[in-house]
């Protein structure tokens, strides 16, 4: 896996400029530089402990307690109501509207990429955009996080969030340990059928997102501050800086206009 240096950025800009079926893999760092702790940081979740991930994320912990991970969640909302995505987000979407991206294959649950203009995003973690009843089966589904917030509405007092049909527990539609991913054989045939692989703020870690490179020869740029879990090849490329310092030159090397609030 080749490392290029700055001098090197036009060479990164000509993968994408020459691509036509891009594909980005996103993770945790797009969302640490938003301003969400990384639970794997120094500082995150599971060092500091703030909240036990067993119990918060563990499918059968939530069946058994819900009321830990919706402690969990209520402040994980109020989060994200005040975060904004960042330049690395808005650059995702005006590739977007270029026509050269055909996918964000995301890792996140921030609907960050939404936010920002992102049409084409497969969330393999699921969203908190939506809710099924543990019960009856009944989804909730919403374009954001109304549902959630009329539910609060109208439980003041209580943070477990129950079906209004059947009084069932309602579970976020996001991925628990214990639980399969979504929509992964959707995000490899989109791997699979691209021509560039940008692969942005994962350290390729968590399985079976990690998988994913491997699913396509075309080329892959790997952008992240610190180890990355890609085996080398010639197509492979690495840029080891900060993401939006990178999408910034990309930006600016390939004449896009990115609008950011």
């Amino acid at each position: 896996m080749m490392a290029h240096p700055n001098s090197d950025a036009e060479f990164l800009a000509s993968l994408i400029r020459r691509a036509d079926r891009i594909v980005a893999l996103t993770g945790a760092g797009l969302s640490t530089a938003a301003g969400i702790p990384d639970f794997r940081g120094p500082q995150g979740l599971y060092v500091t402990r703030r909240y036990d991930p067993e119990k918060t994320f563990e499918i059968d912990w939530f069946l058994r307690q819900p009321d830990y991970f919706y402690a969990f969640a209520a402040d994980f909302i109020a989060l994200l109501a005040r975060i904004r995505p960042t330049f690395s987000h808005y650059f995702l979407a005006a590739l977007e509207q270029t026509g050269k991206l055909a996918a964000v294959v995301t890792q996140n649950i921030d609907m960050l990429h939404q936010t920002a203009g992102n049409r084409r995003v497969i969330e393999i973690h699921g969203s908190p955009a939506s809710a099924t009843c543990c019960s009856c089966c009944e989804q909730l589904t919403a374009l954001d996080l109304c549902w959630w917030q009329q539910a609060m509405t109208q439980n003041p007092g209580t943070q477990v969030v129950r079906c209004s049909d059947c009084a069932g527990l309602l579970k976020p539609d996001i991925v628990f340990y214990g639980e399969p991913v979504q929509r992964m054989a959707t995000a490899e045939a989109a791997v699979a059928d691209c021509d560039l692989l940008l692969v942005l703020g994962t350290s390729l870690t968590v399985y079976p997102a990690a998988l994913l490179p491997e699913a396509t020869t075309a080329p892959v740029i790997a952008v992240s501050q610190g180890d990355i879990a890609l085996d080398p090849a010639p197509h492979r490329y690495r840029f080891n800086t900060d993401l939006d310092h990178f999408c910034r030159t990309m930006a600016k090397h390939l004449n896009l206009t990115v609008v950011t609030d």
